[in-house]
């Protein structure tokens, strides 16, 4: 068994620097294609299913990833949708400190911690550790691809790697084009 996490590919709320959370925005030209690069980066891996977000942006990055890879086991999960950003949801990424009571800040991101109606990053790393639990005892001798989001993502990461929610947000970059190797 082998597990891939990958992050969903470029959408146009990234493009334009928006905090999406539960929004459901389309991948852009850009994104389509970082989908096709990670499939080909992705050939010789053998996976046999797909566990994606039913979040646009990761739905359509499993659907290129799968279409070029012949894979026809694509199984959406609630439990690898994005962070909900609450009162942040759709606002600029430079207007975190308007709204935001706590920030950490890391070299490529600022995560914030407080707001209205945002989703706790305790919260987070408790689904993202049921949803991997999950999916490993779902797919015991198959190699899997998770194609999710960048929060939820770190703390699938933190909870494979046993670092604290915190850690983990500070331990990973989670862009767009990556892809990790969870289990081998």
């Amino acid at each position: 068994m082998a597990i891939f996490l990958t992050r969903h590919s470029q959408d146009y709320d990234n493009k334009h620097k928006i905090l999406n959370g539960h929004r459901d925005t389309k991948l852009t030209n850009l994104g389509r294609w970082q989908a096709r690069q990670k499939a080909y980066a992705l050939r010789k891996e053998n996976i046999q299913i797909i566990y994606s977000s039913p979040l646009k942006r990761a739905h359509e990055t499993a659907l290129i990833i799968s279409d070029i890879l012949k894979i026809k086991n694509i199984i959406l999960e609630k439990d690898l949708i994005e962070r909900d950003f609450g009162i942040l949801t759709g606002k600029p990424i430079c207007d975190i400190v308007k709204y935001a009571n706590k920030i950490i800040k890391t070299r490529d991101v600022d995560y914030f911690i407080e707001a209205e109606g945002v989703e706790s990053f305790l919260l987070l790393y408790k689904r993202a550790r049921f949803v991997l639990k999950k999916i490993i005892s779902n797919c015991s001798n198959k190699n899997v691809l998770i194609v999710t989001h960048g929060d939820i993502g770190k703390m699938i990461l933190a909870v494979f790697y046993g670092l604290g929610w915190k850690k983990g947000l500070t331990s990973f970059n989670f862009k767009n084009t990556d892809i990790f190797k969870l289990l081998d």
